[in-house]
C-alpha cells in the first residue's frame, strides 16, 4: 500500500523494513498507533463484521445476514436488532483524537457521553439499551440517564470515562517510544529489545535496513484491522503491499 497524506486523523509510525526479504522487521511508534491496536481489542464481532464487511469473516458474515433479514416478528420484545449489528465498543475512545481510526466515520463519534436508561417506574435497575424491559415490575426501561465524571475521579472512574487521572485518554503512556512487530506484538522501545528483534530476524547491521515514513489514516487503519485477522504479517502486508501465506 502506498504511504498515506498524514491529515488531522493520521497517525505517524516509522518502518524498520529489511533489504533482503524486503519485510517489516518493526515499526517505532508513540501512543496514538498503540492506542489504535489496543482498542481493536474492545471491538466487538458484530462492529468488526460490519467494518471489514461479511466477504471477510467466513461463516459469521452469514450468521451477521441472518440477523439483519430476520424479521422482527421472531424477536423478543425488548430486543433491538442494532445491538447485535452495530455493537459499540465495549471501551470507549475519550474523544475522537485520542484512538479516532476506526470510529472517523462514526455519526456518533462526536457523543462522548455513555448513556443509560432507568426503568421509570420502580427506579431500581438500569440498562445501556433503551428496549429493555425491566426484571421487577416488566416495565419499560426507557429514562434516559448520564454518566457524569466527578470532579476529581479516583483512577477507576477515569479509567472507565477512558481518561487518565491527567486527563490522557487512551490506553499507554504518552511518555515512551514502543516497537511494534510485524506480527502486532508490541513492548516499549529500548536498545536490547532492538538487538534481539534484529538478530532474530538475521539482520546484522543497520545498514541492511530501510527505514520507512508511512501514515495511518482510516483506511490504512481498516486494512490493519482486516490483515490481523488471517496473517502474522500485517505490518510487511498493509504499508509494503505484500501478501503473506502466514
Amino acid at each position: 500500500m502506498a504511504e498515506g497524506t498524514p491529515t488531522t486523523k493520521t497517525v505517524s509510525l516509522k518502518l524498520l523494513i529489511s533489504k533482503s526479504s524486503q519485510k517489516v522487521v518493526y515499526a517505532e511508534a508513540d501512543k496514538p498507533f498503540v492506542d489504535f491496536l489496543f482498542h481493536l481489542m474492545s471491538f466487538p464481532l458484530g462492529a468488526m463484521i460490519k467494518l471489514v464487511s461479511s466477504s471477510m469473516v467466513g461463516s459469521l458474515g452469514n450468521l451477521y445476514a441472518s440477523i439483519q433479514n430476520l424479521n422482527e416478528t421472531y424477536l423478543q420484545p425488548h430486543v433491538d436488532k442494532d445491538v447485535l449489528l452495530n455493537p459499540k465498543p465495549l471501551i470507549p475512545s475519550s474523544s475522537r483524537n485520542n484512538v479516532p481510526l476506526l470510529l472517523a466515520d462514526d455519526d456518533d463519534a462526536d457523543d462522548e457521553t455513555v448513556s443509560f436508561y432507568l426503568c421509570n417506574n420502580c427506579y431500581n435497575n438500569f440498562s445501556d439499551t433503551k428496549k429493555a424491559t425491566c426484571p421487577l415490575c416488566r416495565r419499560s426501561v426507557d429514562k434516559k440517564i448520564s454518566y457524569v465524571t466527578p470532579a476529581n475521579p479516583t483512577a477507576a472512574q477515569s479509567a472507565a470515562a477512558g481518561r487518565d487521572m491527567n486527563g490522557a485518554g487512551g490506553f499507554v503512556r504518552g511518555l515512551a517510544t514502543y516497537m511494534v512487530l510485524d506480527d502486532l506484538k508490541v513492548i516499549p522501545q529500548s536498545t536490547i529489545s532492538a538487538i534481539t528483534i534484529l538478530s532474530e530476524n538475521g539482520v546484522k547491521d543497520f545498514g541492511s535496513l530501510e527505514v520507512k515514513i508511512v501514515h495511518l489514516g482510516f483506511q490504512e487503519g481498516l486494512e490493519v484491522l482486516k490483515a490481523s485477522l488471517h496473517t502474522k504479517s500485517v505490518l510487511t502486508t498493509v504499508f509494503l503491499g505484500k501478501k503473506s501465506t502466514t
